[in-house]
């Protein structure tokens, strides 16, 4: 029975073929929106630093205002890239190396929980795109022309 639902549940060759360029899209909708947060929200979310248990080491590595634009514009230029399939793995792998100071310093405190494990799901999603590649209908897939 199991068997017979899951063939009657599986998705057409056409529908399979849209699955890696909307996760990569849908993905990529998080960083661009939090990028540009970064800039519009950039007090709020300074504040939020400051709460954080993790401020001095943020403090040592950086400003955090400075770190805050610089994340912000890597999550915008570098999600931006990988909505279009463009520079795909190394799209992921610069998001992905990011958000992990920002998982530890900012989601690892108490009462974080769910924001740190949507890090975790979100490390998890790069982590997939950087291995597979772009997949179909990306502008890493089209032809160079040679001359």
């Amino acid at each position: 029975m199991i068997r017979t639902i899951e063939t009657y549940i599986t998705p057409s060759q056409k529908l399979q073929d849209w699955a890696e360029p909307v996760f990569r899209v849908l993905t990529s909708l998080i960083f661009i929106i939090g990028g540009l947060g970064h800039f519009g929200e950039h007090q709020m979310m300074l504040d939020r630093m400051v709460e954080s248990p993790w401020w001095n080491m943020i403090n040592m590595v950086g400003n955090p205002s400075w770190l805050l634009w610089l994340s912000g514009g890597v999550f915008v230029i570098f999600g931006v890239m990988l909505a279009l399939g463009w520079m795909t793995r190394l799209s992921a792998l610069l998001i992905f190396l990011t958000l992990i100071p920002i998982t530890i310093t900012v989601h690892i405190a108490p009462g974080h929980v769910g924001p740190l494990f949507k890090n975790i799901a979100i490390l998890g999603s790069l982590f997939l795109i950087y291995c597979r590649g772009p997949g179909k209908y990306a502008l890493d897939n089209r032809k160079i022309s040679e001359g």
